[in-house]
């Protein structure tokens, strides 16, 4: 009987962590500030107290994990709100350097030394400090840089080019199957995807895994199913 208590309490305790998470937001799984991650850890230490209170009642804990989603939803819209309680809770950006310059007070309250600094840089793509003109590090935890204007790419600004505004593509068929609301949103139909299709020689749709349509200039890119594991696989 006990089995069952724990597996319906953990199925119970997941489900109330994922519905508290998706309240609280997507940025609880991404971006995490310091405030962000102690509460995310209390709530799941008070999950797994739940799902094995086999003699406690198991409302304590689903109250406290409520009292703290409610907290860190009240502490966000302050945050929004606020600015010194913006810093207060998510922090600030710290610059580590700039123009030659390494700001050693900023490294130290950001509990950096310089071969985690360089390391940071060089996941960066900047394997040469000498090209990077200002890293600052955000307040969560990521490493931005400015390049210097030599070692920045070129932008068709600077060759005086005037290119299409490309837009998001649209997923218009997945896993065989047609999303219709994605095609409407591309200005497309049924009618033109399978003429498509079969311009590309794709006869039935249950043959497609993934086709994307680039709304600016009516392409459909399609990519097909492998039933087969591939022979030339470099990473096994």
């Amino acid at each position: 009987m006990e089995f069952v208590k724990i597996t319906v309490l953990s199925a119970g305790s997941l489900i109330v962590m994922f519905v508290l998470t998706k309240i609280m937001g997507d940025r609880e799984m991404s971006e995490l500030s310091m405030f962000d991650y102690i509460t995310s850890i209390t709530i799941g230490s008070i999950a797994a107290e739940m799902a094995t209170s086999l003699e406690d009642d198991f409302r304590r804990p689903l109250l406290a994990m409520v009292v703290y989603a409610v907290i860190c939803i009240g502490i966000s819209f302050a945050t929004c709100k606020s600015i010194r309680l913006r810093r207060l809770f998510e922090g600030h950006s710290l610059i580590l350097y700039q123009n030659g310059k390494i700001y050693e007070k900023n490294m130290l309250k950001a509990k950096i030394d310089v071969d985690e600094f360089l390391s940071l840089c060089r996941v960066c793509g900047y394997f040469d400090l000498s090209e990077v003109h200002t890293a600052i590090l955000e307040s969560n935890g990521k490493l931005s840089i400015l390049p210097m204007v030599k070692n920045r790419p070129v932008t068709p600004e600077d060759m005086n080019l005037n290119p299409t505004q490309s837009f998001p593509m649209s997923n218009v068929v997945m896993d065989g199957k047609i999303l219709q609301t994605n095609l409407q949103w591309a200005g497309k139909n049924e009618a033109w995807l399978e003429k498509q299709m079969h311009a590309q020689g794709i006869k039935d749709i249950k043959e497609v895994m993934l086709a994307t349509c680039d709304s600016s200039d009516g392409q459909l890119n399609i990519y097909v199913k492998v039933q087969n594991a591939s022979k030339n696989d470099m990473f096994l």
